[in-house]
């Protein structure tokens, strides 16, 4: 990935990130990217389920539209903002980061860091219907809590900015449905859950970092990523 713009830096979420960002940010506004669409799309085996029982999360995919909430983080905290990411978004290195042009409100364009779904990762999601998909999010539970309650927050910043997701509301709902009928906790899905080889995010945290930031910044924020 390119190295960033100097300055303050936009973070562009679509998911948890929207009402759990994890990083000190001076200001937020709802924002659209083109190009892109969200989609549940991405096997969750730590924050949002376990190896035996994955969860299912988003990933921004090709094609459409989507809407989500941009974060504007000061300059001064744009390494710091950077190293949680990583940390949260990278670990098995399902997403690919990019920046990407959002617009805001006002109509006013911005460069905005957006974590894309990598359709070659073995943990994507491809061809699965409804069904499969609601019985992954009514079944899935990990670290950072229930997939349906992740669908649910979404839908509900999502409707804070004005939108709707017909298909992710039947989504949830068939999951609801799910965890009624077995006593509210779904069943095993069996689903084959892949094992990748862990790739260290220093090296990729330490590449986004802002050209200005010195070599032995860089090496300071690298360092601190892998002891993270």
């Amino acid at each position: 990935m390119a190295h960033l713009p100097r300055g303050d830096l936009w973070v562009f979420g679509y998911g948890s990130l929207m009402w759990s960002p994890g990083f000190s940010y001076k200001d937020k506004a709802p924002a659209r990217i083109h190009g892109y669409h969200r989609a549940l799309c991405i096997l969750s085996t730590r924050y949002r389920g376990t190896r035996r029982k994955p969860g299912l999360v988003m990933g921004l995919c090709r094609g459409g539209s989507c809407w989500g909430m941009a974060f504007r983080v000061d300059a001064a905290r744009v390494r710091h903002a950077l190293l949680r990411l990583w940390e949260r978004e990278m670990p098995r290195r399902v997403y690919a980061p990019r920046l990407l042009r959002a617009v805001l409100p006002s109509s006013r364009q911005v460069r905005a860091l957006a974590f894309l779904a990598d359709p070659t990762h073995p943990a994507y999601v491809r061809e699965l219907d409804l069904h499969g998909r609601a019985r992954l999010v009514a079944q899935g539970s990990g670290q950072r809590g229930r997939c349906v309650d992740y669908i649910r927050n979404t839908l509900h910043e999502m409707k804070q900015v004005g939108v709707r997701d017909p298909h992710l509301e039947r989504i949830l709902q068939a999951a609801l449905v799910l965890r009624q009928d077995d006593g509210g906790s779904a069943g095993v899905c069996e689903t084959e859950v892949p094992t990748p080889e862990r790739q260290p995010e220093a090296t990729a945290a330490r590449d986004v970092l802002p050209q200005r930031a010195s070599a032995p910044a860089r090496r300071r924020a690298g360092r601190a990523a892998s002891r993270n």
